[in-house]
């Protein structure tokens, strides 16, 4: 791997890092538990849209590690994990099809990563009555990931990434 390449992953696991914990010290944006922007994606999105899923994935799990043992513990890691997989995942394979914007590809990523959230909650929970906040999670996904896909839309127009 390029030195230059290799030091822009490493800065992108520590912005990612720091947004995680500026958003933890975020009061809550709605009365409903769990809602976040997601500002550690507009980091993942753009590496997405700079170098690919791999180097995307890769971030994102480094972070997801760091911010658990750090901030929040390892049961909310996997929690971001099942989130994280299916979110980068949709995202991947939206923004492959040249259909989507950053933010049509975000908005879908936030609605998947509360998806993967839920069905983890539900298996861990054995029920399926979890399913209930679901309508709340995909209105707050689709506007916290549409915002993240904004953000990042001007952050990929201005640093000239195709």
């Amino acid at each position: 791997m390029k030195t230059k390449k290799l030091t822009t992953l490493g800065l992108s696991v520590a912005l990612a890092l720091i947004l995680s914990y500026v958003e933890s010290l975020l009061p809550p944006l709605m009365a409903v538990p769990g809602v976040k922007v997601g500002l550690p994606n507009i980091v993942i999105l753009f590496l997405l849209y700079r170098y690919g899923w791999r180097e995307a994935a890769a971030v994102s799990g480094i972070r997801l590690l760091l911010s658990a043992a750090l901030f929040t513990g390892f049961a909310a890691f996997f929690y971001g994990l099942a989130g994280a997989v299916l979110s980068l995942t949709g995202s991947a394979l939206l923004k492959k099809s040249g259909r989507f914007s950053p933010l049509g590809v975000s908005a879908a990523g936030g609605v998947l990563h509360n998806l993967g959230q839920i069905a983890l909650a539900a298996f861990v929970l054995d029920s399926g009555y979890i399913f209930a906040y679901l309508p709340v999670l995909l209105i707050s996904g689709t506007v916290a990931g549409a915002l993240v896909g904004l953000l990042t839309g001007i952050l990929i127009q201005r640093t000239d990434v195709r």
